[in-house]
């Protein structure tokens, strides 16, 4: 039967050395409506069985159009909330994030971006990858973050 859809049929290897195909209908796309909608065309998040993969997610506030603030902390702390209202609509949530990579415009703000991280991580220690990026898609925009996590 013909693969319909924009993610072709994949074949992946099972645990008894056996392959099965990953159809459109395996993957679930997450769209919650209290967190900024897509700046283009892409979903929030896209879950596939009991992993949730975050697109990158900036600073913007749910149902604005603007940034939380100009400040590195008042955007990775944006950032953050909008990953965990996706996680929760997902139902995941910080706690249960595997990996993260965070995007940072200027990385003299690593410290005061990393205390943000810190406090709204709590004692959870995921991945992560820190890098620098000459520019963010929104203007004044200082820091993307992305992650994935897992379904309990």
């Amino acid at each position: 039967m013909p693969e319909t859809g924009p993610w072709p049929r994949l074949g992946l290897n099972d645990s008894r050395g056996g392959t099965y195909s990953l159809r459109m209908s395996d993957l679930r796309a997450i769209f919650p409506a209290d967190a900024p909608a897509p700046a283009g065309p892409y979903s929030p998040a896209v879950v596939f069985q009991r992993l949730v993969f975050v697109s990158g997610q900036g600073a913007r506030r749910p149902g604005a159009d603007d940034l939380a603030g100009l400040d590195i902390e008042s955007q990775t702390e944006q950032c953050l909330r909008n990953v965990d209202t996706i996680l929760r609509a997902a139902g995941s949530g910080l706690a249960h994030v595997l990996k993260v990579s965070v995007f940072l415009t200027d990385m003299d703000e690593f410290q005061r971006m990393n205390g943000v991280y810190e406090r709204m991580f709590g004692d959870h220690r995921p991945a992560r990858t820190t890098i620098a990026a000459a520019a963010l898609p929104a203007k004044g925009l200082r820091v993307e973050i992305d992650c994935i996590a897992y379904v309990p």
